[in-house]
């Protein structure tokens, strides 16, 4: 998906913009419901559980399910990624494949099915919650807290795949920020037996970027979320450039990207999935963060996937 988001997602209040796009999001609502109502979700020999979102992009759905990966592997699995085949995706693809299988179809099922054949015994989808056609064993459901439900309206109108009632299809949900009794009550209200955890991104390598001046870009759901990480970690950011979600950076943008960060003196630096995007002649001129995700009370969410595995 290679668009900016509109700011009017995110406002606390309807805005013009909203009013004027809500006829086609409730088409939206009627066609979701439609295809659901016409599915039969398929049930797999194997354990799946889906990392999902209903606020579309930056939730940090990809990371996370990296870590449940690892989880999976400590208590002696063999788990897998199964991911719908999108090509401008591939940049989430390269960052699981660093550490373990990834199996792609335009078709989820067929992708489980390849999986199983080669002897996965958990699968992980990254995404899916809104694909009917697949019985998920376990929903993992992201958010972010600084986002949370942006104005709670559907897309196009609002940043929503589907309203905040379809928790009551998930298991679990994680908020990726600070606790929120606000946030925690919402979505209790959808679904009082959701268990909710929160987590964090943790920066791998921010040494290397410390005392000195920053040009920071990034072509992710929320770039704003990368900038304040680098702020939070007390990085001078001197210039924040943002590029659509999942953008695929030319010859040009580059170009442009160095000869700025030149004219400041500063350092270029972007998020690990946009290096992954970038022209392998350029990468020896842009750094990347390494993050990762610390899960809060995670014995507590290990013993949950257990239930389900």
């Amino acid at each position: 998906m290679n668009f900016f988001k509109p700011n009017f997602w995110d406002k606390n209040k309807v805005s013009f913009f909203s009013i004027l796009l809500y006829p086609i999001s409730l088409l939206i609502r009627i066609i979701a419901f439609t295809k659901r109502f016409l599915s039969t979700p398929k049930k797999f020999s194997i354990p799946v559980i889906c990392v999902g979102n209903i606020y579309i992009g930056g939730t940090g759905k990809t990371p996370l399910s990296i870590e449940i990966f690892s989880i999976l592997k400590d208590l002696n699995k063999n788990p897998v990624f199964i991911r719908k085949k999108y090509p401008s995706f591939e940049d989430e693809v390269s960052l699981q494949k660093q550490v373990g299988k990834v199996y792609q179809n335009k078709k989820r099922s067929k992708a489980i099915k390849e999986a199983i054949k080669n002897k996965g015994n958990v699968a992980i989808l990254d995404d899916g919650f809104q694909d009917f056609s697949i019985n998920k064993d376990l929903s993992i459901i992201c958010f972010n807290e600084k986002q949370w439900i942006g104005n709670g309206l559907i897309i196009p109108a609002g940043p929503l795949r589907e309203s905040l009632s379809s928790l009551e299809r998930a298991h679990i949900v994680i908020i990726n920020g600070s606790k929120s009794d606000f946030i925690e009550n919402k979505v209790l209200k959808q679904n009082k037996n959701l268990k909710v955890f929160y987590c964090n991104f943790v920066t791998k390598n921010i040494e290397l970027f410390k005392n000195k001046n920053i040009t920071a870009f990034a072509g992710i759901g929320n770039p704003e979320n990368f900038f304040d990480l680098l702020e939070n970690d007390n990085i001078n950011v001197i210039e924040k450039i943002k590029f659509p979600d999942h953008y695929n950076y030319s010859e040009k943008d580059l170009k442009n990207l160095i000869n700025s960060a030149q004219k400041n003196k500063s350092i270029l630096l972007t998020t690990e999935k946009d290096y992954l995007r970038i022209n392998k002649i350029y990468k020896e001129k842009i750094n990347y963060l390494k993050i990762s995700i610390k899960i809060k009370n995670k014995n507590e969410l290990v013993n949950e996937i257990k239930k389900f595995i």
